[in-house]
């Protein structure tokens, strides 16, 4: 007679019951994926990433015009950077520029993924009209906005009330504005569909238990949406550190560093010494700074918020 119950131990208990098989071979069957599935994008990464750093670093250390061989010059481009005022005001342009993009896009930004996320379809609608400045680059964005505010024949020529001469890119104040507002014209809809994704996976059940507690919209928002919304927050912010200190294009053609140098950012500064100048050596040094600045401050703000500390909820995640 064969017994359909588990067999009893000598001290009475029965083993317990196991659900599928076990060993090595079962946890390499359940185990996250091997190094073979990164190895593609770990070689792209160091075919275009790697070594054209490597390469820049190199040649930050050498003087060359563009034409015959680089020579050594040793740390006489570092020194030069650093001594140079253009360089140091750039610095302090690059970093002005990047606090005012996350200052201004932030608040923008979360409001609207917020609102984006909602389930009527006049905001899905809407989310696609504010969404179309993702779709044109950046050359493209540029353009516009230089002809809209053009002083002769764009907005401000019809509102002298308002923009009294129209040269609005004649002044170090209104450059500066508007390569803040057409930054977060054009990079503000890229943030709010993180936040409106982000504010999707938001457990409805939280909302549900505030409701009963008496909580209106204002307080969910701030003692449930916000805090919810943390890690995507911070993801952002270093998105928009990094784009703010690599900007280039939009300073290119809207005011080629001027009125002056006053909006001649770094990105900028390394674009007129290598490619006006011929002085690659020390354009290379304004690269590499660069990416050092831009890779410290995203460090820092990632130690600081604790988001080195986070962990996901699910395992492989």
């Amino acid at each position: 007679m064969v017994s359909l119950t588990a067999p009893v131990a000598k001290d009475g208990h029965r083993p317990a019951r196991t659900s599928g098989p076990a060993g090595p071979a079962a946890r390499r069957r359940t185990g996250r994926p091997g190094i073979g599935w990164a190895l593609p994008a770990v070689v792209f990464f160091a075919l275009f990433a790697v070594v054209p750093l490597v390469l820049v670093a190199v040649l930050s250390f050498t003087t060359w015009s563009g034409l015959g061989s680089p020579e050594f010059a040793g740390f006489d481009n570092w020194v030069t950077l650093f001594h140079d005022p253009v360089m140091i005001k750039s610095l302090w342009l690059s970093v002005l520029l990047t606090v005012l993009g996350v200052v201004v896009q932030t608040p923008l930004s979360i409001l609207l993924g917020v609102w984006a996320a909602g389930p009527q379809r006049n905001r899905a609608v809407l989310s696609a009209v504010f969404f179309v400045p993702l779709l044109l680059s950046a050359t493209a964005v540029s353009v516009l906005w230089r002809a809209l505010l053009d002083p002769n024949f764009g907005v401000p020529s019809q509102a002298a009330w308002l923009f009294g001469d129209g040269n609005l890119l004649g002044s170090r104040t209104g450059a500066i504005s508007v390569l803040v507002l057409v930054s977060a014209w054009q990079f503000t809809p890229l943030h709010a569909l993180i936040y409106q994704g982000a504010t999707r996976a938001i457990p409805a059940v939280l909302y549900q238990a505030a409701e009963i507690d008496g909580a209106g919209r204002v307080r969910q928002f701030f003692h449930i949406t916000l805090p919810q919304l943390r890690n995507s927050i911070i993801t952002s912010v270093i998105l928009m550190v990094v784009g703010g200190l690599t900007t280039f294009d939009t300073v290119l053609i809207l005011t080629q560093g001027g009125p002056g140098t006053d909006t001649t950012i770094s990105a900028y500064y390394m674009y007129q010494k290598a490619f006006k100048g011929f002085e690659f050596g020390a354009g290379a040094a304004i690269a590499l700074l660069l990416v050092l600045v831009a890779t410290a401050v995203s460090l820092v703000v990632v130690r600081v918020s604790g988001y080195d500390r986070m962990a996901g909820t699910k395992e492989g995640m």
